[in-house]
């Protein structure tokens, strides 16, 4: 029995707590989970809360994959808008990339001026990558020593003018410089060589836009980030992984015991080629959804831990910019709000449990960007709590999201799973009030 009284008390008979669905009572002081007991014990608590029968309690999720654009593109999503969508989602993290904000995240004085606008906007905690592009080396230290979480870089063309690629060459000037500093490098791997080499037509059908970014576009620039790793002895984590056609060389790499981390998508597990209507370029992401075959691949592959977890990859704009033209559309999909709930949804009809999906979308992904208190339900985490109605169905409408703009992929579907209350570091939020701060590498 505990001999000191909590700040809260949360009690259920099902909780997520290491690795297993069970009851348990969760014990809240100073913003940190202080003890984990049984679900009736004799505790007393300044506040306490008894879960319904319909409800689980799971930590937040941690999304460090999320493309925030403020400042510079703030009409296509800004730091108020998409922390109130994650918060309404279930996540009490996310880690915003370095693009495609104006300045992009690549000095300290921009990642100062990101900060600066953010301020005082955050429903949820933030943190932040920094940007790798040609130029740029000597600027990887101080951002580091800044606090940010990793370094992004692109092997193709990003799609925005001011976060150009690196070469091959350039790939391993940076990566000696983050293997010395200790510092992880997050890449977008795909092929610009493969990528060229395939057909391009314009046009609304979905398949030619498949067909434009093969899978091998995929593989080649895979094997090109594992065998820099290699030569620097630096650490790399691939940012949504879309071809299972990678995946031996994935396995291979982690069985060498190279440190690759791997990331997916919900989207990638939510929907297929074949049943994507021509026009649909909410749809678009670059690389690209593919065959309902490929999607099996990559659930087996969450499940046999190959790849690592699940984020977001948040990437929205204005409508105007979702033309009916594949290849001329923004590429991007907009999730953060309804990420948790669709990846329940088709884990469940795969027979996999909460606390599966808790592995792949909190510990995990808190696990690859070094969050050291965020993840899961354990004594001396921040917490970070969600009630989960694991049952409930949500139709979802574009236009009844948190995101700036109403467009999503998942307009017009329903999603099973519903967050209904979140507390933040031991705080219960809401939509009405920006409790969120800054996190910072090694202090999270």
């Amino acid at each position: 029995m505990s001999t000191q009284p909590f700040d809260l008390v949360i009690r259920a008979d099902r909780a997520v707590v290491d690795g297993a669905e069970r009851p348990a009572s969760v014990g809240v002081r100073r913003g940190r989970v202080a003890e984990i007991g049984p679900r009736d014990a004799d505790w007393s608590a300044a506040a306490e809360v008894v879960l319904a029968d319909d409800e689980v309690l799971i930590p937040g999720m941690v999304d460090t994959h999320v493309h925030v654009n403020e400042p510079g593109r703030t009409e296509w999503e800004g730091f108020a808008s998409a922390t109130r969508a994650a918060l309404r989602g279930g996540t009490t993290t996310i880690v915003d990339m370095p693009l495609n904000s104006l300045p992009p995240t690549t000095t300290v004085d921009a990642l100062e001026i990101k900060q600066k606008a953010a301020d005082g906007q955050c429903f949820v905690d933030v943190g932040f990558w920094g940007g790798a592009v040609p130029g740029n080396v000597e600027d990887l230290l101080p951002l580091h020593d800044a606090g940010v979480f990793g370094f992004k870089c692109f092997l193709i063309d990003s799609g925005v003018p001011e976060f150009p690629p690196l070469s091959p060459e350039q790939l391993r000037e940076h990566m000696r410089r983050t293997a010395l500093i200790g510092a992880l490098m997050i890449v977008h791997a795909e092929s610009a060589a493969e990528i060229d080499a395939a057909p391009t037509v314009p046009g609304p059908r979905y398949a030619d836009f498949v067909a434009s970014r093969p899978d091998a576009s995929e593989v080649s620039a895979i094997k090109v980030v594992i065998d820099t790793m290699r030569e620097t002895g630096s650490r790399a984590h691939i940012l949504h992984l879309s071809s299972a056609e990678a995946l031996p060389l994935i396995r291979d790499a982690k069985r060498e015991g190279l440190p690759l981390t791997v990331e997916t998508c919900p989207h990638y597990l939510s929907f297929t080629a074949e049943a994507i209507r021509d026009g649909s370029t909410a749809h678009k992401c670059c690389p690209p959804i593919r065959s309902s075959e490929n999607q099996t691949r990559l659930w087996e592959a969450l499940a046999d831990g190959t790849i690592d977890c699940v984020v977001s990859d948040h990437s929205p704009s204005t409508a105007d910019l979702k033309t009916d033209d594949f290849q001329t559309a923004w590429g991007g999909v907009a999730s953060v709000q309804v990420a948790l709930a669709a990846v329940w949804t088709g884990a469940r009809e795969r027979g996999h449990g909460l606390a599966d999906v808790v592995r792949w979308m909190s510990e995990r992904s808190a696990q690859v960007a070094g969050l050291q208190h965020k993840g899961g339900i354990r004594v001396g985490a921040d917490a970070d709590l969600v009630v989960f109605a694991p049952d409930e169905v949500t139709h979802v409408t574009a236009a009844g999201l948190e995101h700036k703009n109403p467009v999503t992929a998942y307009d017009e579907l329903d999603l099973t799973g519903v967050a209904r209350r979140v507390w933040l570091r031991g705080n219960e939020i809401s939509t009405e009030r920006a409790d969120g701060r800054f996190l910072e590498r090694g202090e999270a």
